[in-house]
């Protein structure tokens, strides 16, 4: 265990991962004491965990809080390689089962509650999906999950067949050079937002999107679609509207997701297993537990009182 970018009460230690020289970064914020088990956060595209509120809201209710910087991200970003890249989205099972296997059997947390944002969240999805029969997961929290493409359906059908092709052959080609900056724009504190994060880790406009890997996501999000088996109660959380494709920032961008299509997570989220609960966070952004003040409040409320049931 080493000390963290984000403090003194932050501990990471690195998770070794077959082949290769990738690593996972495991953050650990301990709760005093760890009364409910234990929470394992994983984040999205172009993301890493900086969200210290986030830590200490759940220690202070008595989850031990760990998050983890999947292979190619942020603590766990190599030098020179593919940032924010893996050909398939299973490959991410390997660092939460990693990081499971230290909360279960290294820190012996009976109870765990799992927490995706954004592709985190369709990540822990299909992987609850994967391990529904190992009994290592107690309920599963989605943040704004990337259920679907927020493009028009052309392009989510047509579209896609082309972003299938390229990236089997070719799947370091860019199709984007990043995601723009309206939504880095509405929360770094260097702009029109609260929070001081790492753009070396977490760039304003993101970073490239690579052939290969939206092609991962789309077969991942196809098999969403055609329906998973997980089994633990699962709660949704998604903004009331979207705002999408805007060039630049508005103060509009402060109450809305501009990043993915809410209305997707609305249709999509009944696949996912039979016993989810979809909320409706009103004037949220993209990361619900970043937007504003009340609004955050109201989405970490709502992990209360659902973790509280189950």
């Amino acid at each position: 265990m080493t000390a963290d970018v984000l403090g003194t009460d932050y501990e990471t230690r690195t998770l070794p991962l077959g082949g290769g020289d990738a690593v996972a970064t495991l953050v650990h914020h301990r709760a005093r004491p760890a009364t409910r088990g234990a929470v394992l956060y994983v984040h999205g595209f172009a993301d890493y965990f900086f969200q210290a509120h986030v830590a200490e809201h759940f220690a202070a209710r008595g989850f031990d809080f760990y998050a983890i910087d999947l292979r190619a991200y942020g603590r766990s970003l190599k030098p020179g390689g593919p940032a924010n890249y893996v050909a398939d989205l299973a490959a991410h099972f390997e660092e939460i089962d990693a990081a499971v296997r230290v909360i279960r059997e290294e820190d012996h947390h009976e109870r765990l509650v799992v927490m995706g944002h954004s592709t985190g969240g369709l990540i822990t999805a299909l992987w609850a999906h994967e391990r529904r029969a190992d009994d290592v997961l107690d309920a599963l929290v989605l943040n704004s999950p990337w259920l679907d493409l927020a493009e028009p359906w052309i392009t989510r059908t047509v579209g896609t067949a082309f972003i299938r092709g390229i990236g089997r052959v070719a799947p370091r080609v860019v199709l984007k050079k990043g995601l723009g900056p309206v939504y880095g724009e509405s929360i770094h504190a260097d702009h029109h937002g609260e929070w001081d994060f790492d753009t070396t880790w977490k760039p304003i406009e993101a970073f490239p999107v690579l052939a290969g890997w939206l092609r991962a996501v789309r077969r991942a999000q196809a098999q969403l679609h055609r329906g998973l088996d997980v089994r633990v109660p699962v709660l949704v959380l998604r903004s009331n509207r979207s705002l999408l494709h805007a060039k630049r920032w508005s103060p509009e961008a402060m109450t809305a997701d501009t990043v993915l299509d809410v209305e997707h997570m609305q249709r999509w989220a009944p696949k996912i297993g039979p016993d989810v609960t979809v909320v409706q966070v009103d004037n949220g952004m993209h990361d619900l537990f970043l937007s504003a003040g009340p609004v955050r409040e109201r989405a970490l409320a709502e992990v209360d009182e659902f973790l509280d049931q189950v």
